[in-house]
């Protein structure tokens, strides 16, 4: 029997994918193993975002080989799809695979090993128009479900439209029988995932809102999560639904990237820090117990000091709960290359370093905020030491005594303190309420 194994780059898309495509290889007939154990066949699913990218794909190469010199090695995602002729160059790649393509992996597999192919580009990625639905299995705690994928946007410095093509999804009614199978697995938290998800449905009339005012229906899931969602989309109806939803959890992830609107423009950005100020503050209206989190790009061209320090007043003036820090870096094909006044290196580095230093305060300052309230946490299965971890609904980080029997389950607990690594000791709601009243 064939062995099969993963190694995936980047974002929780990619990972959902994976796990998806993998199902595929076992319905095949393939049998799944670690990465490490010298499979048969290694599939590599790359990303085009990641830093050093072509280092990074050789790298691994050179690892699975170690392992197996004669593993049939397939390259997929978006750095693939992006750079095939450079990654069909590095020594011991078998295939390279295309954006659709990567979803038929074990029938080009089995042409490619009879020697009829080595590259599958199928059509130019601007052309995909089909929803190719993934999720991930194998945390019995939390799944990956890409409800959208692709992007019209075009921002100057992102390579992810010409990887993954136009902005495309499936139905709600195909979401949420996805979704109720994964409740049928047992998992009890559901992450939405896409490339833009805000803009769920523009190929099929219907809106954002209406699948997750579908998905809270959707019995055996303890709670959802959304990903992440462009400020611009965040409509105030969505904001107000989470606030009184049944499963939904009180966390955004919402990409800021620049608290200049020099910068934002610059970026080709779909909106500006104004409303985007005013998305955060309506967020914190409905829901004041809500986590924000923000992604932030430092560096980018024309990026002054004076214009880094205007983000950086603009991030400590907002109610944030931690910040997603990148560092520009400039990638083939992007408009953004064509920019003057390049940001050196160290000076990005300082700025990044900075904005670290920025999201440990007001992720401290979110937690000390929430001690001693009561909050609802799924456990997961991890053991770190003799402790286990979970995260509240509202995202924060807690951690007690390892017991198996909590493993995916949810507990209602008191916030009790934080602790040098960074995490919130906890006791249980019960017991807190004895102790408060001794």
């Amino acid at each position: 029997m064939q062995t099969v194994a993963f190694y995936t780059l980047g974002c929780k898309l990619n990972f959902s994918e994976t796990s998806s495509i993998a199902r595929d290889f076992e319905a095949a007939g393939y049998t799944r193993v670690d990465f490490e154990e010298g499979a048969d066949v290694c599939v590599i699913n790359t990303c085009s975002v990641t830093d050093n990218a072509d280092k990074k794909c050789r790298a691994i190469v050179r690892r699975a080989l170690r392992r197996n010199k004669d593993a049939f090695v397939a390259m997929i995602g978006c750095y693939a799809q992006l750079r095939p002729e450079e990654i069909s160059n590095i020594p011991g790649v078998s295939i390279v695979l295309g954006a659709s393509e990567k979803f038929n992996l074990p029938a080009h597999i089995e042409k490619a090993r009879k020697g009829e192919l080595k590259a599958v580009h199928g059509c130019e990625v601007m052309q995909v128009k089909d929803f190719k639905p993934a999720f991930s299995l194998g945390d019995r705690t939390r799944s990956f479900l890409k409800v959208q994928d692709g992007c019209d946007y075009f921002c100057a410095f992102c390579t992810i439209p010409m990887a993954r093509g136009r902005s495309r999804s499936g139905t709600i009614d195909e979401i949420v029988a996805t979704a109720r199978e994964i409740a049928g697995k047992g998992v009890r938290e559901v992450v939405l995932t896409g490339v833009n998800i805000g803009d769920f449905g523009r190929n099929t009339g219907q809106t954002f809102l209406e699948l997750i005012r579908e998905l809270d229906d959707v019995d055996g899931i303890e709670r959802f999560r959304i990903s992440s969602i462009e400020p611009n989309l965040l409509s105030e109806e969505i904001i107000a639904f989470v606030a009184h939803s049944k499963r939904f959890a009180p966390h955004f992830h919402v990409p800021l990237q620049s608290g200049s609107d020099v910068i934002l423009k610059s970026m080709r950005r779909k909106y500006d820090a104004s409303l985007y100020s005013e998305r955060i503050r309506l967020i914190k209206k409905h829901m004041p117990h809500a986590c924000i989190g923000v992604d932030v790009i430092v560096g980018f061209p024309g990026e002054s000091d004076a214009l880094f320090e205007t983000t950086h007043a603009f991030l400590r003036a907002l109610p944030l709960s931690y910040l997603h820090v990148f560092t520009y870096s400039e990638r083939p094909g992007t408009t953004a290359l064509r920019l003057e006044d390049s940001v050196p290196t160290k000076v990005r580095d300082e700025r990044s370093k900075a904005l670290h230093i920025l999201s440990d305060k007001l992720r401290r300052k979110f937690y000390e905020d929430h001690l001693t309230e009561n909050r609802r946490v799924l456990w997961e299965g991890e053991k770190e030491s003799d402790l286990m971890v979970g995260f509240t609904d509202n995202y924060i980080k807690v951690c007690r005594s390892f017991n198996s029997d909590l493993i995916n389950q949810t507990e209602d607990v008191y916030l009790d303190r934080i602790q040098a690594n960074g995490w919130v000791s906890v006791r249980t709601a019960e017991s807190a309420a004895l102790y408060h009243q001794a």
